[in-house]
């Protein structure tokens, strides 16, 4: 088995250059992968939903900072969670390529619920990440800046993995400020 981690964390800029007035908006994307996505499966699900294991939370966080020694923090630092929730149904409205499956994965992100019918559809929404900052270009000051991200999260026990918690930081952008 493979230990779990964040893949590398890409920093996306919506322009190279702003004047000190504009709003400035990096959407930070990662992934997890290893062994907490492999085991996420419908096997697993199903074994769980029996042993009455039928929720999972993961708390994660993301942290932009700009600066060299002193980083300091820009926009604000998200730190919220995702839900998945096991459940049984035979609800015809769910399109089900196996006839005999009962048992689905409802997940929360933001308080907004998704059902996805497949395996990686759910692993995706559970497991792929995209946060957009946003922040005054005044913040920063005039000149060239360095900006980096921090990204983290944390798991409890279930019935198909054990507690665990991660962290990577990104590689950093350079903007230049006006």
């Amino acid at each position: 088995m493979t230990e779990s981690k964040i893949s590398e964390i890409q920093l996306i800029k919506s322009r190279e250059e702003y004047s000190s007035d504009d709003n400035i908006e990096i959407n930070v994307q990662f992934v997890i992968e290893g062994d907490i996505r492999d085991t996420f499966n419908e096997t697993n699900w199903t074994k769980a939903y029996n042993n009455n294991d039928v929720g999972f939370k993961m708390k994660y966080g993301v942290k932009l900072t700009s600066g060299g020694i002193r980083k300091k923090e820009l926009g604000r630092t998200v730190k919220t969670y995702r839900k998945a929730s096991i459940f049984w149904t035979r609800n015809p409205k769910l399109v089900n390529p196996n006839k005999d499956k009962r048992i689905w994965v409802q997940i929360a992100k933001n308080f907004e619920p998704f059902i996805r019918l497949s395996e990686e559809e759910v692993r995706q929404e559970l497991f792929d990440f995209n946060e957009k900052f946003v922040f005054k270009a005044s913040d920063l000051g005039k000149g060239k800046h360095k900006i980096g991200a921090e990204a983290f999260a944390s798991w409890q026990k279930h019935d198909y993995t054990e507690p665990g918690s991660i962290k990577n930081n990104s590689s950093e952008i350079v903007i230049t400020i006006n």
